[in-house]
């Protein structure tokens, strides 16, 4: 695709994350086939100790060929491909993916369904454009901007528009990660808040149910990449969230962190770090 092609569609969101769309769902299909493998799929372990699996990697090559395709000046960072340290440089980039094929791989190696494919565009150390697509659920959260982000429905081929809610007065709604994290951190740092129930979810799922008005704060006080997070990231700002690092700075991506680790972040549908519970 010539340079000004490219351009005509980085400054078309709405085309741009209609076709990243389908790409989220072709390469869900590819994961759905290892996953009705069940047992006999073969985990490997990579240097992290983290496991991978082959649905990861074929998911991540057909996202990249997919993405290059579509635009071919617009690097991509993968996270199985930065595990083996194939990294673009991003020095002159204004425009980077960062995509996490198979998110949540332990949940999905153990046959639980709530797993996603993440893509996300990042401009100028931004997430401008996420996709968060849970093959096994039929559920996709998108965004693009201010007020696009919608919630798509694989059983009726529908969508909706969603929105973070304000913080109800009766306590928040907690989301904490199902396999990952510290309780005893996370305990200390909701002393400070009236919490009503606290929900274990896996994947960016946590970050979408924030987004679509379902909870209300998600701190993620352990270890993240960027590629966790990124598309989970600007779904909740188009929905009007946010995620900021533990002293209420946005998360900002491409690699200011070693081996594109985040800090310990918490995302939230209000400003927690000016947050007075009345």
């Amino acid at each position: 695709m010539p340079i000004d092609s490219s351009q005509k569609l980085l400054d078309n969101p709405v085309a741009l994350c209609n076709i990243v769309r389908r790409i989220a769902i072709d390469a869900g299909v590819i994961i759905l086939k290892y996953f009705e493998m069940g047992e006999n799929l073969t985990v490997d372990t990579k240097h992290d100790n983290s496991p991978v699996t082959l649905a990861d990697r074929d998911a991540e090559n057909f996202i990249q060929m997919s993405l290059e395709s579509l635009l071919p000046d617009v690097p991509m960072v993968g996270e199985e491909a930065a595990a083996l340290g194939r990294l673009p440089d991003l020095s002159n980039s204004e425009y980077f993916w960062l995509v996490d094929p198979l998110d949540g791989t332990k949940s999905f190696i153990n046959g639980h369904d709530n797993f996603t494919v993440n893509i996300a565009l990042i401009k100028n150390h931004e997430p401008v454009l996420g996709i968060v697509y849970a093959p096994a659920l039929g559920d996709m959260f998108a965004g693009h901007g201010i007020g696009t982000s919608v919630h798509w429905r694989e059983d009726t081929d529908k969508e909706k528009p969603i929105t973070v809610r304000p913080p109800p007065k009766k306590g928040l709604t907690v989301v904490a990660s199902a396999n990952h994290g510290n309780n005893d951190k996370l305990e200390k740092f909701l002393e400070e808040f009236k919490v009503e129930k606290i929900l274990k979810h896996s994947s960016s799922l946590k970050i979408c149910a924030i987004a679509e008005g379902k909870a209300d704060i998600y701190p993620r006080l352990g270890p993240t990449s960027e590629w966790d997070t990124a598309a989970g990231d600007a779904i909740l700002r188009s929905a009007g969230g946010m995620i900021t690092d533990i002293k209420g700075n946005p998360l900002r991506y491409g690699g200011f962190r070693p081996k594109f680790l985040n800090p310990e972040f918490v995302a939230c549908s209000f400003k927690w770090f000016d947050f007075e519970d009345n």
